[in-house]
Protein backbone atom coordinates (compact mmCIF):
# COMPACT_ATOMS: atom_id res chain seq x y z
CA UNK A 1 0.00 0.00 0.00
CA UNK A 2 1.06 3.28 -1.02
CA UNK A 3 1.99 5.30 2.27
CA UNK A 4 0.62 8.57 0.90
CA UNK A 5 -2.65 6.93 0.00
CA UNK A 6 -5.43 8.64 2.22
CA UNK A 7 -7.42 6.03 3.80
CA UNK A 8 -10.91 4.62 2.19
CA UNK A 9 -13.83 5.38 4.41
CA UNK A 10 -17.47 3.53 4.66
CA UNK A 11 -20.16 4.88 6.63
CA UNK A 12 -23.04 2.91 8.89
CA UNK A 13 -25.47 3.40 11.31
CA UNK A 14 -24.83 2.77 15.26
CA UNK A 15 -26.66 2.99 18.42
CA UNK A 16 -26.78 5.44 21.12
CA UNK A 17 -27.23 8.56 22.98
CA UNK A 18 -28.14 11.12 20.76
CA UNK A 19 -27.55 10.89 16.74
CA UNK A 20 -24.64 8.19 16.44
CA UNK A 21 -22.63 7.55 13.38
CA UNK A 22 -19.62 5.02 12.70
CA UNK A 23 -17.11 4.54 9.74
CA UNK A 24 -14.35 2.32 9.12
CA UNK A 25 -10.75 3.79 8.05
CA UNK A 26 -7.77 2.44 7.39
CA UNK A 27 -9.11 -1.02 5.86
CA UNK A 28 -7.34 -1.95 2.71
CA UNK A 29 -6.25 -5.37 0.69
CA UNK A 30 -2.60 -6.68 0.81
CA UNK A 31 -1.94 -5.22 4.57
CA UNK A 32 -0.89 -7.08 6.87
CA UNK A 33 -3.03 -7.76 9.83
CA UNK A 34 -2.82 -5.28 12.82
CA UNK A 35 -4.87 -4.76 16.33
CA UNK A 36 -8.49 -3.13 14.62
CA UNK A 37 -9.52 0.12 17.13
CA UNK A 38 -12.76 1.48 17.44
CA UNK A 39 -13.34 5.44 18.51
CA UNK A 40 -15.86 5.76 20.55
CA UNK A 41 -16.61 9.65 20.43
CA UNK A 42 -18.49 11.62 23.17
CA UNK A 43 -17.51 15.09 22.78
CA UNK A 44 -15.48 17.07 25.41
CA UNK A 45 -13.28 20.05 25.02
CA UNK A 46 -11.59 17.84 22.16
CA UNK A 47 -14.42 18.47 19.91
CA UNK A 48 -15.42 21.83 20.25
CA UNK A 49 -15.75 24.60 18.08
CA UNK A 50 -15.33 28.76 19.04
CA UNK A 51 -18.06 30.94 17.51
CA UNK A 52 -16.58 34.17 17.40
CA UNK A 53 -19.84 36.06 17.20
CA UNK A 54 -20.78 35.19 20.77
CA UNK A 55 -17.75 34.20 21.88
CA UNK A 56 -18.88 30.65 23.18
CA UNK A 57 -17.46 27.25 22.79
CA UNK A 58 -20.28 24.82 20.76
CA UNK A 59 -20.18 21.27 19.29
CA UNK A 60 -20.69 20.44 15.50
CA UNK A 61 -19.01 17.20 14.45
CA UNK A 62 -15.96 15.37 15.52
CA UNK A 63 -12.83 16.52 14.59
CA UNK A 64 -10.96 13.01 14.87
CA UNK A 65 -11.06 12.27 10.77
CA UNK A 66 -8.97 15.49 10.28
CA UNK A 67 -6.82 14.28 13.29
CA UNK A 68 -6.07 11.75 11.94
CA UNK A 69 -5.43 12.14 8.75
CA UNK A 70 -3.27 15.30 9.97
CA UNK A 71 -1.12 12.16 12.18
CA UNK A 72 -0.91 10.21 9.11
CA UNK A 73 -2.47 7.00 10.63
CA UNK A 74 -2.38 3.83 9.40
CA UNK A 75 -4.26 2.34 11.04
CA UNK A 76 -7.53 -0.18 10.67
CA UNK A 77 -10.36 1.91 12.69
CA UNK A 78 -14.06 1.96 13.22
CA UNK A 79 -15.42 5.53 14.54
CA UNK A 80 -18.78 5.65 15.89
CA UNK A 81 -20.26 8.63 17.40
CA UNK A 82 -21.65 8.31 20.51
CA UNK A 83 -22.52 11.80 21.67
CA UNK A 84 -21.34 15.68 21.14
CA UNK A 85 -21.82 16.91 25.05
CA UNK A 86 -19.56 18.47 27.68
CA UNK A 87 -18.11 16.15 30.54
CA UNK A 88 -19.92 17.71 32.65
CA UNK A 89 -22.83 17.01 31.36
CA UNK A 90 -22.08 13.31 31.64
CA UNK A 91 -24.62 11.47 33.89
CA UNK A 92 -25.45 8.21 34.78
CA UNK A 93 -27.44 7.57 31.29
CA UNK A 94 -24.69 8.65 29.12
CA UNK A 95 -22.24 6.77 30.73
CA UNK A 96 -24.28 3.71 30.08
CA UNK A 97 -24.13 4.27 26.49
CA UNK A 98 -20.66 4.45 26.43
CA UNK A 99 -20.63 1.28 28.27
CA UNK A 100 -23.38 -0.05 25.74
CA UNK A 101 -20.97 0.72 22.81
CA UNK A 102 -17.70 -0.62 24.33
CA UNK A 103 -19.72 -3.72 25.34
CA UNK A 104 -21.38 -4.04 22.17
CA UNK A 105 -18.27 -3.41 19.68
CA UNK A 106 -16.75 -6.52 18.29
CA UNK A 107 -13.52 -4.68 18.34
CA UNK A 108 -11.61 -5.94 21.45
CA UNK A 109 -8.79 -3.03 21.78
CA UNK A 110 -11.40 0.78 22.38
CA UNK A 111 -10.20 4.17 22.38
CA UNK A 112 -12.62 6.51 23.93
CA UNK A 113 -12.74 10.38 23.64
CA UNK A 114 -14.37 12.62 26.30
CA UNK A 115 -13.89 16.02 28.64
CA UNK A 116 -11.25 15.82 31.28
CA UNK A 117 -13.67 16.88 34.20
CA UNK A 118 -15.66 13.54 34.41
CA UNK A 119 -13.32 11.16 32.40
CA UNK A 120 -12.43 9.13 35.54
CA UNK A 121 -16.15 8.71 37.00
CA UNK A 122 -16.75 7.40 32.85
CA UNK A 123 -13.58 4.96 33.21
CA UNK A 124 -14.72 3.48 36.78
CA UNK A 125 -18.40 2.96 34.84
CA UNK A 126 -16.27 0.99 32.18
CA UNK A 127 -14.03 -0.43 34.94
CA UNK A 128 -17.09 -2.08 36.74
CA UNK A 129 -19.34 -3.13 33.98
CA UNK A 130 -17.29 -6.31 33.15
CA UNK A 131 -16.36 -6.19 29.56
CA UNK A 132 -14.41 -8.35 29.55
CA UNK A 133 -10.72 -8.89 27.86
CA UNK A 134 -10.93 -5.70 26.34
CA UNK A 135 -8.25 -2.78 26.29
CA UNK A 136 -10.40 1.09 26.95
CA UNK A 137 -8.06 3.60 26.99
CA UNK A 138 -10.42 7.37 27.63
CA UNK A 139 -8.64 10.52 26.58
CA UNK A 140 -9.03 13.90 25.63
CA UNK A 141 -7.96 17.48 25.92
CA UNK A 142 -7.56 20.68 28.07
CA UNK A 143 -7.68 23.16 24.94
CA UNK A 144 -9.98 22.37 22.07
CA UNK A 145 -8.55 20.99 18.84
CA UNK A 146 -9.76 23.84 16.90
CA UNK A 147 -7.98 26.52 18.80
CA UNK A 148 -4.40 24.96 16.99
CA UNK A 149 -2.63 24.98 20.53
CA UNK A 150 -4.37 21.89 21.47
CA UNK A 151 -2.96 19.00 22.98
CA UNK A 152 -5.82 16.95 21.56
CA UNK A 153 -3.50 15.32 18.75
CA UNK A 154 -0.91 14.41 21.13
CA UNK A 155 -3.28 12.76 23.37
CA UNK A 156 -5.42 10.91 20.76
CA UNK A 157 -1.98 9.51 18.97
CA UNK A 158 -0.71 8.24 22.61
CA UNK A 159 -3.79 6.86 22.81
CA UNK A 160 -4.28 4.84 19.92
CA UNK A 161 -0.46 3.71 20.59
CA UNK A 162 -1.42 2.14 24.37
CA UNK A 163 -4.19 0.75 23.57
CA UNK A 164 -2.54 -1.50 20.84
CA UNK A 165 0.21 -2.59 23.81
CA UNK A 166 -1.78 -2.45 27.46
CA UNK A 167 -3.06 -5.48 28.64
CA UNK A 168 -6.86 -5.73 28.76
CA UNK A 169 -8.11 -3.02 31.57
CA UNK A 170 -9.56 0.30 31.65
CA UNK A 171 -7.13 3.38 31.15
CA UNK A 172 -6.57 6.71 30.86
CA UNK A 173 -4.27 8.40 28.39
CA UNK A 174 -3.07 12.24 29.14
CA UNK A 175 0.07 14.48 28.99
CA UNK A 176 1.49 10.99 27.29
CA UNK A 177 0.88 9.10 30.16
CA UNK A 178 -1.21 6.20 31.03
CA UNK A 179 -2.74 5.25 33.95
CA UNK A 180 -5.19 2.94 35.72
CA UNK A 181 -8.39 4.29 35.50
CA UNK A 182 -8.43 3.92 40.06
CA UNK A 183 -4.94 4.99 40.21
CA UNK A 184 -5.62 9.00 38.48
CA UNK A 185 -6.90 11.82 39.33
CA UNK A 186 -7.07 15.31 36.87
CA UNK A 187 -4.51 18.07 38.66
CA UNK A 188 -7.38 21.12 38.43
CA UNK A 189 -4.25 23.29 39.40
CA UNK A 190 -1.58 22.41 36.30
CA UNK A 191 -4.29 20.99 34.14
CA UNK A 192 -2.50 17.45 33.91
CA UNK A 193 -3.49 13.97 34.92
CA UNK A 194 -1.28 12.29 37.50
CA UNK A 195 -0.70 9.19 39.55
CA UNK A 196 -2.82 9.38 42.66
Amino acid sequence: MNSERAPRASHANGAGHGAPASERVGESEGRSPSVRIRILVTGGTFDKKYDELTGTLFFRDTHIQEMLRLGRARLELAIETVMMIDSLEMDDAGRAAVVARAREASERAIVITHGTDTMVDTARALAGAALGDKTIVLTGAMVPYAFGSSDGLFNLGSALSFVQVLPSGVYVAMNGQHFRWDTVRKNRETGTFEAL
